[in-house]
């Protein structure tokens, strides 16, 4: 779920009194049971990758390298891996990506750039959403 959508699933959960759970999801079978969960209860679910989550997801084929590529690309499989079968579950999912720090820009960049790529061929970004979290940098710094 992206855009309008997002915000109306999101509203009618404020308006209804409901929480939406959000899972850090770091392997296919993980995703698969949020999605059965989803399914059983009829409701949304939030599944997000985390830095650490996404590298894990690429495999240890690839080192953890300053470009975070491998955490980038395991989280971009984890949302195709999510697209793909949440049409098939039948049930509304947002793709959101964990806490961001400053030290993982590259990753959140990386990021980005794939919601950009997606949204050229369909008209819609990968992810519903990211989280920047600099909230271990000053307030100075935060206020810039």
């Amino acid at each position: 779920m992206t855009g309008d959508d997002y915000l109306d699933v999101l509203n009618h959960a404020r308006a209804n009194g409901y929480a939406i759970p959000a899972v850090n999801c770091t392997m296919s079978p993980i995703i698969n049971a949020c999605l059965e969960a989803a399914k059983k209860a009829n409701a949304p679910m939030i599944i997000q990758f985390s830095n650490a989550g996404g590298a894990y997801m690429a495999g240890k084929g690839r080192k953890h390298e300053a470009d975070q590529k491998a955490a980038v690309m395991g989280c971009v499989a984890g949302a195709l891996h999510v697209r793909a079968l949440a049409e098939f579950y039948g049930v509304p999912v947002i793709l959101h990506t964990d806490h961001c720090s400053k030290a993982l820009l590259p990753w959140f960049d990386g990021l980005l750039e794939a919601n950009e790529e997606y949204f050229a061929k369909h008209g819609e970004p990968l992810f519903s959403s990211h989280m920047l979290d600099l909230s271990e940098e000053s307030i100075e710094e935060n206020r810039e």
